[in-house]
C-alpha cells in the first residue's frame, strides 16, 4: 500500500481505537482479550483497508472488531488468569475536583450498570454498548452486527427493559421500585 493509503489509515481508523476498545471489552468482559482483540481487528483492518470504499469507518470497523471478538471467544486460546476492567482504576480520568461521598455513590453506580449489562444476553449488551456507549444509530448498529433494523430495535427494547429490571428501575426513568 501506499503511503497516501498509510496516510488516509491513520488519519481515518487509528483515530477510532478508543471505540474498538470499549466495544470489545464489553463484548469479552476481559481487559487482555480485548486489548488483543483490537490489535487483531486493526490488522484486519489494515489488510482490507483498500476494500473500504468511504464513508463512516466508524460502523466499518466496529463490524470487524465484532466478528473479531466472536472468533476469538469461539476459538482456542491458552487459558490465563482473567483481568477484568475496572474503570476506577483503568479509566475514568481525575476526580480529585469531585467530594469523597460523590466518587464513592459514582463509583457504586458505575459498578451496578456493570454488573447489569453483564447480566444481559451477549446480542442485548451488545446492542446496548453500540446504541448507548458507542453512539451508533440503528442503521450503523444493523450494519455493524448484519442484522436487520427492526432486530437491532427489538434488542434495545429487550435490552434497555431487563436493565430496568435489574437495577430495579420504575416505569418512570429514575425512580426505584420498592
Amino acid at each position: 500500500m501506499t503511503d497516501s493509503t498509510l496516510e488516509s489509515f491513520e488519519r481515518i481508523v487509528v483515530p477510532l481505537l478508543d471505540d474498538a476498545y470499549t466495544l470489545a471489552r464489553h463484548l469479552l468482559r476481559d481487559e487482555h482479550d480485548a486489548q488483543d482483540v483490537v490489535q487483531e481487528a486493526y490488522l484486519r483492518a489494515w489488510r482490507h483497508y483498500g476494500g473500504f470504499h468511504g464513508g463512516d469507518a466508524r460502523p466499518w470497523l466496529l463490524a470487524i472488531v465484532r466478528n473479531c471478538s466472536y472468533t476469538w471467544r469461539q476459538g482456542t486460546r491458552t487459558q490465563r488468569a482473567s483481568v477484568p476492567y475496572v474503570e476506577d482504576e483503568h479509566g475514568g480520568g481525575d476526580q480529585s475536583h469531585r467530594a469523597t461521598d460523590a466518587a464513592a455513590i459514582a463509583s457504586s453506580e458505575r459498578a451496578e450498570l456493570r454488573d447489569a449489562l453483564d447480566q444481559l444476553a451477549p446480542e442485548h449488551r451488545e446492542a446496548i454498548v453500540l446504541r448507548e456507549i458507542e453512539g451508533l444509530s440503528y442503521k450503523e448498529i444493523a450494519a455493524v452486527t448484519g442484522t436487520p433494523i427492526g432486530t437491532v430495535m427489538s434488542r434495545l427494547s429487550r435490552a434497555r427493559q431487563r436493565l430496568q429490571d435489574v437495577l430495579g428501575l420504575g416505569g418512570r426513568a429514575g425512580e426505584k421500585r420498592t
